[in-house]
């Protein structure tokens, strides 16, 4: 008989002992590989709460650095995600902050230096049973739980900006499910978040990017949970 450790299959859709600590950590670090395309040299996880005091012994740590990866929450290869980021050349860091007390007790940050495209900080929650929602990027408080195909643009806080893209949508019959803006401050740093039950194709991304100034824009595909 083969043995079984405490990293293996121990349900349907999950890899490791806890649905919040294993499978919600890696559903929010493979919401950020695709944010990014996969595009990531360097990655720093912060750990908040629970996270911070189990993370070694639920494997968060395995599973946060399989997410980025790109490995779904069952995926097997999350036992082996430190050889494999190693393999893959990916520098990874991860630090723990106890000081910090005012996060929802399964809060991670995730840092990510890219290799054309400027850095992103990205905060997620594991809300239990393998759900998860992102919280902030680059400080800028959100709310995205990857339940439907999205587009989630970076842009400067101006008249005009929602109008272009919605106007590029239509034209392209891509139906918007949801739109939020989100921001800090009057005509500061934006981020418009859209989603579809459709897939959003390249053609609308690129169009977009021709455009309209942005700072940046980024593709979600739907994430089955």
């Amino acid at each position: 008989m083969a043995f079984i450790s405490v990293f293996d299959v121990i349900g349907p859709n999950m890899v490791g002992p806890s649905s919040s600590h294993t499978a919600g950590a890696a559903s929010i670090a493979l919401l950020v590989h695709k944010m990014t395309g996969g595009n990531i040299e360097k990655v720093k996880f912060t750990l908040y709460g629970s996270f911070a005091r189990t993370y070694r012994g639920h494997g968060t740590d395995k599973a946060l650095l399989g997410g980025i990866m790109g490995f779904e929450a069952d995926d097997v290869r999350i036992r082996d995600s430190f050889r494999l980021a190693d393999e893959k050349g990916l520098e990874y860091e991860f630090e723990i902050n106890t000081e910090e007390t005012d996060v929802h007790p399964n809060t991670v940050d995730i840092e990510i230096t890219r290799r054309d495209a400027p850095p992103i900080s990205v905060r997620g929650e594991s809300l239990g049973g393998g759900a998860c929602e992102l919280t902030r990027i680059n400080g800028v408080k959100i709310r995205l739980r990857g339940e439907y195909h999205a587009l989630i643009i970076s842009h400067q806080d101006r008249p005009g900006i929602i109008a272009a893209v919605t106007n590029i949508l239509s034209v392209l019959d891509i139906n918007i499910a949801y739109l939020r803006v989100y921001r800090e401050s009057k005509g500061g740093q934006a981020f418009m978040i859209i989603e579809s039950d459709e897939e959003i194709p390249d053609k609308a991304v690129n169009k977009i990017k021709k455009s309209i100034s942005l700072d940046d824009i980024m593709s979600i595909k739907r994430q089955e949970v």
